[in-house]
């Protein structure tokens, strides 16, 4: 009796009591025990090592509890098996370690809710492969349970294998592994931006919905991602030429979307492209329906003066679910936003509308150009914020020419969730101008639009930053047999001040 109570006297000692912490570190530090015994009483009493421990006995069973950190994506292995990987991190290795799940089917695989869960592994195999540690889940021997990482009252794991058998001391460990996650969430939250803090050339983690997953002609997948915030608005070259502004492509990735691809995004938030040169192992679940994912170690940088997102060779592609805490609190700040109508506006101008334009639909709510571009009717009138990006022509002497009536000029339109081109037809130029100007006064008033500044002397700014302004729009079709394709843009009601 006294040795079969030897090795639990053992794991006590090891095992840090309430009065035994240290006060710096009452912040619930993961305990530190050595290995997996058998109690007195015949039941199982599995003593868990610090990750950084259990990366000295390989080839050894061990016992981990540990957060959640990364989480991917469930794929078929190259024999009959389904795979997951999963990464996971303690106080003693805050790079974690990868652990790597083998099951006949994919419920089997421990299905996280959200990063930052907590995880209990039995009876798992610490392996190196390339020089690089990491543990392997043998299904016919290791088994898992799954804890909400959160404070709680509730001990209970949301999930387990069929396998697992607690034991009495593991709440005891859950209690504290929940309090050190309070103070020492996984990943890197610092380099975590959304859609509105996004910069260029530099790396940083995304958490955004993946709407779509669209494969280009020349092999790179184009990935639709949104997260309920605008994209921070760019600048563009000074016009060098005085006879026209070349106007800036539309899309990105050339042909617009299908319209049935276009009906399923979101009418407020920008939508960035995301190019990928090779093939994540997500990727393929995310083409099959709607996933938040995290994407982590990504940049950006501004292609035609839009957003373009490109994922790196050392990115990584991560899947969270809906009840993740980081797609939680961007769920909220979306849902906080569509509840007033001055909030759907552009984030970028809610501070800093321009003033210079006057419409005639002054009582009219805001639409959206992607609300309009998803209108379930070709005609469509309606009152928007945008800006000016481009104008075709410019010259002075085209401008008089609209004025006679002799022609339209056509100016590209944007807003956070879409660029469009709208014409100025000739019964309208003079509304839009104030009246019949000499060439001066409307080149003045065009250059205001175009964010152009009034300096151009050397030494002035080599970028613009045109100006947001309200305007009515209304689409209408040039051919009955092709409404949709044939739809154009037309702007009315709408007067530039001086």
């Amino acid at each position: 009796m006294e040795e079969a109570a030897a090795p639990e006297r053992e794991r006590d000692r090891k095992r840090p009591r309430d009065g035994d912490m240290d006060p710096s570190t009452s912040a619930g530090a993961p305990p530190s025990t050595a290995a997996a015994v058998a109690g007195a009483s015949g039941e199982a009493q599995y003593v868990y090592l610090p990750v950084a421990d259990a990366l000295k006995a390989p080839g050894a069973r061990v016992c981990l509890f540990a957060a959640v950190s990364e989480i991917g994506a469930a794929v078929r292995s190259r024999g009959t098996d389904f795979t997951l990987t999963l990464r996971i991190v303690d106080q003693s290795r805050a790079s974690g370690i990868s652990v790597t799940f083998f099951a006949d089917n994919t419920a089997l695989l421990p299905c996280v809710r959200s990063s930052g869960d907590v995880i209990s592994l039995h009876n798992v195999v610490i392996t190196m492969h390339h020089g690089e540690f990491f543990v392997t889940y043998n299904k016919k021997f290791s088994s898992f349970a799954l804890f909400e990482g959160k404070a709680s009252t509730e001990c209970r794991p949301y999930q387990c294998s069929l396998k697992y058998h607690g034991s009495k001391h593991d709440n005891e460990i859950l209690t504290q592994m929940r309090m050190w996650l309070v103070y020492n969430p996984p990943g890197l939250k610092d380099l975590e931006l959304q859609l509105r803090s996004i910069k260029s050339d530099s790396t940083f983690d995304l958490v955004c919905k993946v709407l779509d997953v669209h494969e280009a002609s020349n092999g790179v997948r184009i990935l639709y991602v949104w997260d309920g915030t605008d994209t921070p608005v760019t600048e563009f070259p000074m016009i060098l030429d005085s006879k026209s502004v070349s106007p800036p492509p539309l899309h990105l990735e050339g042909a617009p979307l299908p319209r049935e691809v276009l009906c399923t995004l979101p009418c407020v938030g920008s939508v960035l492209r995301v190019f990928a040169n090779r093939l994540f192992k997500e990727i393929p679940h995310l083409q099959k329906g709607i996933y938040w994912a995290r994407f982590c170690n990504i940049t950006c940088k501004q292609e035609f003066s839009m957003w373009k997102g490109i994922l790196l060779p050392s990115s990584r592609v991560r899947l969270l679910s809906n009840e993740d805490g980081s797609v939680v609190d961007r769920l909220k700040l979306f849902n906080s936003r569509i509840n007033t109508q001055i909030h759907r506006q552009p984030m970028a101008c809610l501070c800093s509308a321009s003033d210079i334009a006057d419409v005639e639909y002054e009582r009219a709510g805001y639409t959206t150009l992607m609300e309009s571009l998803t209108h379930g009717e070709v005609t469509h009138k309606f009152k928007t914020l945008v800006r000016v990006v481009a104008a075709h022509p410019h010259r002075a002497s085209d401008l008089c020419s609209l004025l006679a009536g002799n022609r339209c000029v056509r100016l590209t339109l944007e807003d956070p969730t879409a660029r469009v081109h709208a014409f100025i037809h000739k019964d309208d130029g003079a509304k839009f101008f104030g009246g019949f100007l000499t060439a001066e006064a409307l080149t003045r008033k065009m250059n205001r639009l175009l964010g152009i500044p009034e300096d151009t002397e050397e030494g002035a700014p080599l970028t613009r930053n045109p100006p947001w302004i309200w305007c009515c729009l209304k689409s209408y079709r040039l051919n009955k047999n092709d409404p949709w394709g044939t739809r154009r843009y037309r702007i009315f009601g709408t007067e530039i001040r001086d």
